[in-house]
C-alpha cells in the first residue's frame, strides 16, 4: 500500500510536505473513509490547494472515495478551486466498476460539479482557460483527451443552458467548434430550448443558422422550437420560409410544427393562413393529432367561426380521434360563448359520461355560459358540483360569478361572494370591482358605485379604463362636467386609453343636457384618434338634436348610419320619433314607424304613445 501511495505521487512537483500529507490523507481515506478525517485536524490545517490537487489525483483511490473526500473539504475546511474541480470531474468520467456509483450516478455528480462551476462567480474564468485545466487533467490522469473535452464541454453547455447564461454557452459552443469538438444535436436542442422560453427568439434563429453552417445535425424538434417562437411572435412568413429551407435538406415538418403555424395565423386572425397550413398537412400526409384539433377549435371560437368550431369537432369525432379533456373544454367555450348553454351543457354530460374528468377551466367556461345567460341558479350548482369534486373557486370564476350576479341585478349576492373571496385570502381584483361598480349604477346606487371605486383606489388596486368611464359616466349623469372631465384627463395621465364607451358617456352626458356642440365636438375627437363611431354614439347625438328641436339635423344623422355600416336600433328610432312627433311632423314618424317594422325592430309602448301624442299635435 505505502509503495503505491509514493508511486502515485513521486511525479507531482510539489513540497516534501504537500506530499507526505497527502499521503496520510490518501492512506487514511483508503483505509477509513472521509468521516475519519474529522479526528485528525493537525493534519487538515496543513491543506492547501496543491494538497488537494495530489489527494484527487491519487490513482489508488476509487471516485467514490475522493468524491467524499472533495465534499468533506468543501463542506468543513476550504472551497476547492477550479482545478480541484475539473480533476475531480475527470475522475468520475475515468471510473470503472470497482466504484459503487453506477454510470447515472456517475453522470449526475459530473453535472452538479460542472453546475457549481458554472453558477460560482468566484470561478469564472474565459473558456480558454477552462480548456487549458482540461487538458492538464487529461495530462495527469492519460485518459482519452479528445473523448473527455468532448463530454465535459457538452456537459458545461447544458449547464450555462439551463442556468439562462446564454453569452457563457455560446463561448463555449464556439470553442468546440473552432477545436473540432463534436457538437451534440441533443444539447443544442437544450440551448435552443432555453432560450426561447427566455423569450430571445432572435439569438435562437442566429444560433439555428450557425448549426447550419456548422453542418450540425438538425431534426425536425430544433427546427420546430425555433418556427414556434417565430409563429408565437407573428412572424408566420419567416418561418415557412425555414420550413422550406428546411425540407430541401430533407428535414420534414410534423404535426407539432404544423400546429405552430396555426396557432401564429390564428394570433393573426389570418384564417386564409390556416387553411394553407391544413392543405399542406393534407399535402404532405401529416395527419392531425388531439392538439391540431384543440388550436382549430379554439381559433375558430376566438374569431366569433362557432359553426367551423363544430364542424372540426365532428371531423374529429369522425375520425376516431380520441378527444381530451382540453378539446372538450375549448368546444364547450365556443358553445357558451355563442349563447348555445343548452349545447353546452349536453357536451359536458358527453365528457363525463367518457370518464374524462372537467377541471376548473371546464367548470369556468360553463359558468360563464351560463352566468352571460342569467341562469345564476344553474351557475351555484356548477359551483356546488366543482367543489364537491374538490376544484376550488379561482379568482376568473369568482369574477365570471360576481358579474353574473351584477348583470341580474343581484348585487347584495355580488358583495357577499366578494366577501368569500377575500376571506379565501383572493384580492378582489379590478374586475370584481368594476362589475360591482357598473351593478350599482343599474340599480341608480351611483353613491355607492362612486365610494367603491374610491375605496378599490385607497386598497392599492389601480383603476382601468372600465373604472375611469363608470366614473366620468356617473359624473356625466349627474350633470357633473367638470369632474366628468377631471377624471378623463385624470385617465390619460395615468395612461389608460379612453376608449368609444369612454366617450359615448361624455357625448350622451352633453347631449342630452343640450350642449351639442360639445357633443360633436368630442365625436370629432374620437374619430381623430382612430376610433370609430357606434350605434349608441349617434343614437346619443340624434337624441340630443331632438331634444334641442333640431329635427333635421337628427335625421341627417340617421341617414348618415347606413354608410358608415350601423344599424339603428329600437332606442334610435324611438329617439328620433319622439323628436318628430314633437314638432308636429306625424307623417314623418309614422313613415320611420313603419321602416322600423320593417327592419324587424319590434316598437314598444313609448313609441305607440308618442305617435298618439303626434297626432294630436298635428291636429292642433
Amino acid at each position: 500500500m505505502l509503495t503505491a501511495l509514493r508511486r502515485a505521487f513521486s511525479s507531482n512537483p510539489s513540497s516534501k510536505l504537500e506530499q507526505e500529507v497527502a499521503r496520510k490523507i490518501s492512506k487514511t481515506l483508503f483505509n477509513s473513509g472521509a468521516e475519519s478525517l474529522q479526528t485528525m485536524p493537525s493534519l487538515l490545517s496543513s491543506l492547501n490547494s496543491q494538497t488537494v490537487q495530489l489527494v484527487l489525483s491519487n490513482h489508488t483511490l476509487t471516485a467514490e472515495t475522493c468524491l467524499d473526500f472533495f465534499y468533506f473539504i468543501k463542506k468543513n475546511y476550504q472551497k476547492p478551486d477550479l482545478r480541484a474541480y475539473i480533476t475531480m470531474i475527470s475522475k468520475l468520467y475515468r471510473s470503472r466498476k470497482p466504484d459503487k456509483l453506477h454510470k447515472s450516478q456517475k453522470f449526475d455528480e459530473m453535472r452538479n460539479l460542472v453546475n457549481c462551476v458554472a453558477v460560482d462567480g468566484d470561478l469564472s474564468v474565459p473558456v480558454t482557460v477552462i480548456a487549458s485545466l482540461v487538458e492538464g487533467a487529461c495530462n495527469e490522469s492519460k485518459c482519452n483527451r479528445d473523448k473527455f473535452m468532448e463530454k465535459f464541454f457538452d456537459i458545461l453547455f447544458r449547464v450555462y443552458a439551463d442556468n439562462k447564461m446564454f453569452g457563457e454557452a455560446l463561448e463555449v459552443f464556439e470553442h468546440m467548434a473552432k477545436k473540432g469538438l463534436h457538437l451534440d444535436e441533443r444539447s443544442c436542442l437544450i440551448y435552443l430550448l432555453a432560450l426561447r422560453r427566455g423569450g430571445q427568439v432572435d439569438s435562437c434563429l442566429r444560433f439555428f443558422r450557425r448549426m447550419v453552417d456548422l453542418n450540425v445535425e438538425v431534426t425536425v424538434y430544433s427546427l420546430t422550437i425555433l418556427l414556434d417562437g417565430l409563429c408565437k411572435r407573428g412572424e408566420v412568413e419567416v418561418g415557412r420560409k425555414l420550413m422550406e429551407e428546411a425540407a430541401a435538406k430533407g428535414v420534414k415538418a410534423n404535426a407539432v410544427t404544423y400546429n405552430a403555424f396555426i396557432e401564429g395565423y390564428f394570433k393573426r386572425l389570418d384564417l386564409g393562413g390556416v387553411k394553407e397550413i391544413l392543405k399542406l398537412m393534407e399535402k404532405e400526409g401529416v395527419a392531425s393529432n388531439v392538439v391540431t384539433y384543440t388550436l382549430l377549435i379554439h381559433g375558430f371560437s376566438n374569431v366569433g367561426k362557432v359553426e367551423e368550431a363544430q364542424r372540426v369537432f365532428d371531423e374529429m369525432r369522425e375520425k376516431r380521434i380520441k378527444a381530451d379533456v382540453y378539446v372538450y373544454t375549448s368546444i364547450i367555450s365556443c358553445n357558451c360563448r355563442s349563447g348555445k348553454v343548452k349545447r353546452a351543457l349536453s357536451l359536458f354530460d358527453e365528457m363525463t359520461d367518457k370518464g374524462l374528468i372537467p377541471n376548473a377551466h371546464t367548470y369556468g367556461a360553463l359558468i360563464h355560459g351560463v352566468c352571460k345567460a342569467g341562469q345564476m341558479e344553474a351557475a351555484q350548482m356548477l359551483v356546488n358540483e366543482m367543489q364537491s369534486k374538490g376544484i376550488d373557486l379561482n379568482p376568473v370564476i369568482f369574477n365570471t360569478l360576481i358579474d353574473g350576479y351584477c348583470e341580474s341585478g343581484m348585487v347584495v349576492e355580488a358583495l357577499s361572494l366578494q366577501l368569500v373571496m377575500e376571506k379565501k385570502g383572493l384580492e378582489s381584483d379590478v374586475f370584481a370591482y368594476n362589475s360591482i361598480a357598473s351593478g350599482l349604477c343599474k340599480l341608480n346606487r351611483k353613491d355607492e358605485a362612486k365610494g367603491l371605486l374610491f375605496a378599490m383606489v385607497e386598497r392599492g388596486v389601480s383603476p382601468n379604463t372600465m373604472s375611469f368611464t363608470t366614473l366620468i359616466d356617473i359624473y356625466c349623469k349627474e350633470g357633473n362636467f367638470v369632474e366628468a372631465k377631471r377624471v378623463f384627463r385624470e385617465m390619460e395621465e395615468k395612461g389608460n386609453v379612453p376608449n368609444i364607451i369612454t366617450y359615448n358617456a361624455l357625448i350622451d352626458g352633453y347631449s342630452k343636457r343640450g350642449n351639442m356642440k360639445e357633443a360633436h365636438k368630442l365625436k370629432n375627437e374620437l374619430e381623430n384618434r382612430g376610433l370609430i363611431p357606434d350605434v349608441y354614439t349617434y343614437t346619443s347625438l340624434i337624441h340630443g338634436e331632438c331634444i334641442d328641436g333640431k329635427v333635421d339635423r337628427a335625421l341627417k344623422l340617421f341617414n348618415e348610419m347606413p354608410h358608415r355600416g350601423l344599424v339603428p336600433n329600437v332606442v334610435t328610432y324611438t329617439a328620433l320619433i319622439s323628436g318628430l312627433s314633437k314638432v308636429g311632423k306625424s307623417l314623418e314618424a309614422f313613415k320611420l314607424y313603419d321602416e322600423m317594422k320593417e327592419e324587424g325592430i319590434t316598437p314598444d309602448d313609448t313609441v305607440y304613445s308618442l305617435l298618439v301624442g303626434s297626432l294630436h299635435s298635428a291636429n292642433v
